[in-house]
């Protein structure tokens, strides 16, 4: 899920997982270490979650995927998807394909230059779903 700055992209992941959690689902959090606030999502109207986990761009991400299996984790979301790796893209595909854990990213497509980003050039390469 992609789009400008200011247009709600962390509100949205943040009531889609409140959303989850009420229908009974477990979900876990994903965002990068480069962020704003390193351990928090917060969005510009107040909302705000600790992250459950938060990437360096150095970290591996598909190492946690038993653990998320074993943890029934039923949904990965990610904020700031633009800034993570495009190993790390890669490595979420395959907890998706490896797991059957589905991901949703939220973040930018591109800069101000209209130049992609790396982690979403990978995202619209081998996402299922923009």
């Amino acid at each position: 899920i992609y789009g400008a700055m200011n247009c709600s992209k962390t509100a949205q992941l943040l009531t889609k997982n409140q959303s989850l959690l009420d229908d009974g689902f477990r979900t876990c959090i994903i965002k990068p270490k480069l962020d704003r606030d390193e351990w928090y999502i917060s969005s510009r109207i107040g909302l705000r979650k600790k992250a459950d986990i938060v990437l360096d761009s150095l970290d591996s991400i598909y190492g946690q995927g038993e653990y998320l299996y074993g943890d029934r984790i039923n949904q990965i979301l990610v904020d700031e998807a633009q800034f993570l790796t495009t190993n790390q893209i890669n490595q979420l595909r395959r907890i998706v394909n490896d797991y059957n854990i589905p991901v949703a990213c939220y973040g930018l497509k591109s800069d101000f230059l209209s130049n992609l980003f790396p982690g979403s050039q990978r995202l619209l390469e081998i996402s299922d779903n923009i």
